[in-house]
């Protein structure tokens, strides 16, 4: 018997977040009353090119960053893809990048293996941030690019950038840095991070789905990846969407304006489902470190049971969670950040990844406690 959907719980917020009600409105009105193409010469056309633009200012100033290193894209995997294919020259050579990054990252370095690109991985700690040892023994002359995801999706573990911030500038390396889970969730500042680009989506902080950004450096040479006209100053073709991007420098806004409340307000909640976890059915393993990572993520393993039978079991519960990225759905192979960072068999076979938002509730948080424990028990005494 399926839970109904009012006493669902949702805890998958890494994967995508509900939008807010005023970004909602907010992009409706924008449809309704601007939706002439930003790029037509007519008043209607100048209109929606106000908007946009407005758009482009409010996003940039929030990310510490100028109105015209804001390329706008379709969302996260766009725009990292648009920073490992465009800051490229076509020649053999290698790419820097931590174990375990997003499929997007992943998937879009292998495609470029017939050109001659190699991968050079950063090691992990086995608390899930990068070995910063083994950066010395690179040969930096080979490295044409080094991108690196700031905020884990699955282990919510936040990197210190610093020491490849510094390789990168002393060897004149671009480094792209995959912000899509960070931004909106801890303060990040575009001129000051270091980075020559960094990638951002919208539904990641409760904005719509199907925009995203990337932000880059305006010295910063970056090849097209999709031709047409020239939108976006000619880095990236296809008519701009207007509302959506009204509606994701919304959503940004409001998630900066209240991120101090927002951030103790789902600290507080995950370490009380932590807490409340490892009290009712132990044992469990909570992966990652536990000084450095996202107020909102908690990655838990539950040693003795497998990830797909309990991901089921806690649906059928009415808990919505994942065993890692969505966008790695389907695949049965162990999550590649687990096995990076050292952890034993029974660790990354029984790993789970709970994410939260500011819209989750005490209630809820106590309710996906007693549910998950039974669950647990249930399965174990199976």
């Amino acid at each position: 018997m399926s839970i109904p959907a009012a006493q669902r719980i949702f805890l998958d917020n890494n994967s995508t977040t509900p939008p807010l009600d005023e970004v909602i409105d907010l992009v409706a009105t924008e449809y309704r009353t601007h939706y002439a193409n930003p790029g037509s010469a007519h008043a209607d056309g100048r209109q929606s090119r106000r908007v946009l633009e407005d758009a482009r200012e409010l996003l940039a100033s929030l990310v510490g960053a100028d109105p015209q290193e804001v390329i706008f894209t379709s969302g996260g995997s766009e725009s990292i893809n648009l920073a490992i294919q465009g800051f490229l020259p076509g020649t053999a050579g290698e790419i820097a990048l931590s174990a375990g990054e997003h499929p997007a990252t992943v998937n879009t370095i292998r495609r470029l293996a017939p050109r001659g690109i190699r991968q050079r991985v950063i090691p992990l700690e086995p608390d899930g941030r990068i070995d910063v040892a083994a950066l010395e023994e690179f040969d930096w002359q080979q490295i044409q690019l080094a991108t690196l995801i700031l905020a884990h999706n699955e282990t919510g573990v936040i990197q210190d950038v610093a020491p490849l911030v510094a390789l990168c500038e002393q060897h004149r390396i671009p480094l792209h840095l995959d912000g899509v889970q960070a931004i909106g969730k801890i303060p990040f500042h575009f001129h000051d991070s270091g980075a020559t680009a960094v990638s951002l989506a919208a539904h990641k902080f409760h904005g719509p789905r199907g925009v995203g950004a990337l932000i880059v450096k305006e010295n910063a040479r970056l090849l097209p990846q999709i031709t047409g006209g020239h939108q976006e100053r000619g880095k990236r073709a296809g008519t701009e969407p207007v509302a959506l991007a009204a509606g994701m420098a919304r959503a940004l806004e409001c998630a900066i304006r209240d991120h101090r409340q927002r951030s103790e307000q789902m600290a507080a909640l995950r370490d009380r489902l932590q807490q409340g976890l490892q009290e009712h059915c132990p044992p469990v393993v909570i992966n990652g470190s536990l000084e450095h990572r996202l107020p909102n993520t908690l990655n838990i393993s539950f040693p003795g049971l497998d990830g797909e039978a309990l991901l089921i079991s806690l649906d059928l519960a009415g808990i919505s969670c994942s065993l890692g990225s969505a966008c790695a759905s389907g695949s049965r192979d162990p999550a590649p950040v687990l096995l990076a960072m050292g952890c034993p068999e029974p660790v990354y076979q029984s790993a789970l990844r709970l994410s939260l938002s500011f819209l989750n509730t005490n209630e809820e948080i106590e309710e996906a406690i007693r549910r998950i424990s039974r669950v647990v028990h249930q399965l174990r005494s199976a």
